[in-house]
């Protein structure tokens, strides 16, 4: 294939490419200059403030327009900043149990100015999805909630924050991720609900978070056929064209899921699903976690292959790069707005936590409490993140409810208060059951559940966190060491 500069930079503009390590290696910078339009950032490159910060100064030099530097930054869970000990941004479920939209946005912008402080100017959040199936295993506390009207004010809260801050924000994951009960980084999820309800109940976050001004929405590896879709949503031109752009009036830069995942590429591979991808609407191809440059080459070939070989127009991808220079124009008037603005503090994460946190129940003077944590598999989105209570109770035991007996625990209980700790204990029965047999001996234990609060045994004091963030995680110990004059740092 004869090689074509042109076309090969039309092609590296639709990428936004992840790479291996802690300093930018010599093929990310040589594409950057070749017309790649950014980089995902994930844990493997980023260690401290002070090398991030250089790192993505770095990434700068090599173009005259800033590339998208961007990262999944949605505090709580899903946190990249925050990985190392948690985060201190309470995250979607958390704020969504606050409900108060001025709390949302304050959050966000801080959150905003700490990524734009670190070089960051593409945020792939927030998650605008209404998360209505108790099972679902991606989203859950990622989500505002279950009531389309309240999600829909906090994706618009959550966009303006974090735009505010001169950070790009993502709505995603378009057209709703919420009542599926199946994985889109292992499968293509099916939602078997109909067209009315799809209408009114996912798409209203979107429509608001358009109307809030959102740069850009990401696109969801899964099958709606209510609305005559067939296949990822990622890859119809219907859902990105007609009801996206042309129904709900959006104009900024469709990015992609990641294309690693296998409910998008695991039958046709990661190339020919960027061509689909590509010729259905994405503008940006989110790669995924380890598409490194041997991959990222064989993407870019399959772009220039599908238009030489009328697959796919050479004006779409001018269309999608044209999109993704105004949005890169955008972050770059923005860093020069921002940069008379002062510093900002992340404290507002810890005042949401504490308003977030919920107890049912009288909770007891607790005197040297044995903390037990019920272990929760992370999802594919969260990944190894610390959580739990720890770090502020010595007496912590980390328990695996397939392999530990409760009996064991029981006798390391010894007579003292009962604190046990979980997450989602409502999708995993096995949790449930080592609970109930902790309870059985210990009625009046405290239960904490950092998940969502669906299952709720009986117990004396059941407290709902309503994610496990660290400042999730501080504010459940700041009312359990309240209850026994404890004394609780964060």
């Amino acid at each position: 294939m004869p090689h074509d500069p042109t076309l090969e930079r039309l092609a590296n503009a639709t990428l936004l490419v992840p790479f291996e390590s802690y300093q930018a290696p010599r093929w990310i910078l040589d594409g950057l200059a070749d017309g790649i339009s950014g980089v995902c950032l994930f844990h493997n490159n980023l260690r401290s403030a002070e090398q991030v910060t250089a790192l993505n100064a770095s990434l700068c030099e090599v173009t005259d327009l800033p590339p998208l530097i961007s990262l999944d930054e949605e505090g709580g869970d899903v946190t990249r900043i925050g990985q190392a000990h948690g985060s201190d941004y309470p995250g979607n479920a958390a704020l969504g149990a606050v409900d108060d939209p001025d709390l949302t946005r304050e959050t966000f912008r801080a959150l905003g100015l700490e990524l734009a402080d670190l070089g960051f100017n593409l945020d792939l959040a927030p998650s605008v999805d209404v998360n209505v199936a108790d099972d679902n295993p991606v989203i859950g506390t990622r989500s505002f909630g279950s009531d389309a009207e309240l999600v829909a004010r906090h994706a618009a809260a959550s966009v303006r924050g974090l735009q505010e801050a001169g950070v790009a924000a993502c709505a995603k994951h378009f057209p709703g991720h919420g009542a599926t009960s199946q994985d889109s980084h292992h499968t293509l999820p099916l939602v078997e609900a109909d067209a009315d309800l799809l209408r009114s109940r996912e798409l209203m976050p979107f429509r608001a978070a358009v109307d809030a001004g959102v740069r850009s929405i990401l696109t969801a590896h899964i099958e709606l056929p209510a609305l005559g879709t067939e296949g990822p949503a990622t890859l119809n031109h219907a859902l990105l064209n007609d009801l996206l752009r042309d129904e709900m009036g959006f104009t900024g830069v469709v990015v992609s899921d990641a294309m690693d995942m296998r409910g998008v590429s695991e039958r046709i591979g990661i190339p020919e699903a960027s061509v689909l991808a590509v010729a259905a609407g994405c503008d940006l191809l989110c790669l995924g976690r380890f598409v490194y440059a041997d991959q990222v080459a064989e993407v870019r070939a399959a772009l220039v292959r599908a238009v030489r070989e009328g697959r796919l127009r050479g004006e779409r991808l001018e269309e999608a790069a044209e999109r993704n220079t105004r949005l890169r124009a955008w972050v770059g008037r923005s860093a020069v707005e921002r940069a008379h603005e002062g510093a900002t503090s992340s404290a507002i994460g810890l005042t949401g936590a504490r308003r977030a946190v919920r107890v049912d129940g009288e909770l007891p003077p607790l005197e040297n409490p044995y903390v037990v944590e019920v272990d929760a598999p992370a999802g594919m989105a969260v990944g190894d993140v610390p959580w739990g209570l720890g770090p502020w109770f010595h007496d912590t035991v980390r328990v695996s409810p397939e392999v530990d007996d409760p009996s064991a625990v029981l006798t390391a209980v010894d007579g003292r208060d009962l604190v046990v700790v979980v997450r989602d204990a409502h999708r995993y029965p096995s949790a449930q059951t080592f609970v109930r047999g902790l309870l059985a001996a210990h009625p009046k234990a405290v239960v904490v559940e950092m998940g969502l609060p669906i299952w709720r045994p009986d117990c004396g004091a059941y407290v709902s966190t309503y994610g496990a963030a660290h400042v999730n995680g501080l504010s459940a110990a700041e009312l359990l060491g309240a209850a026994g004059a404890l004394e609780v740092t964060g």
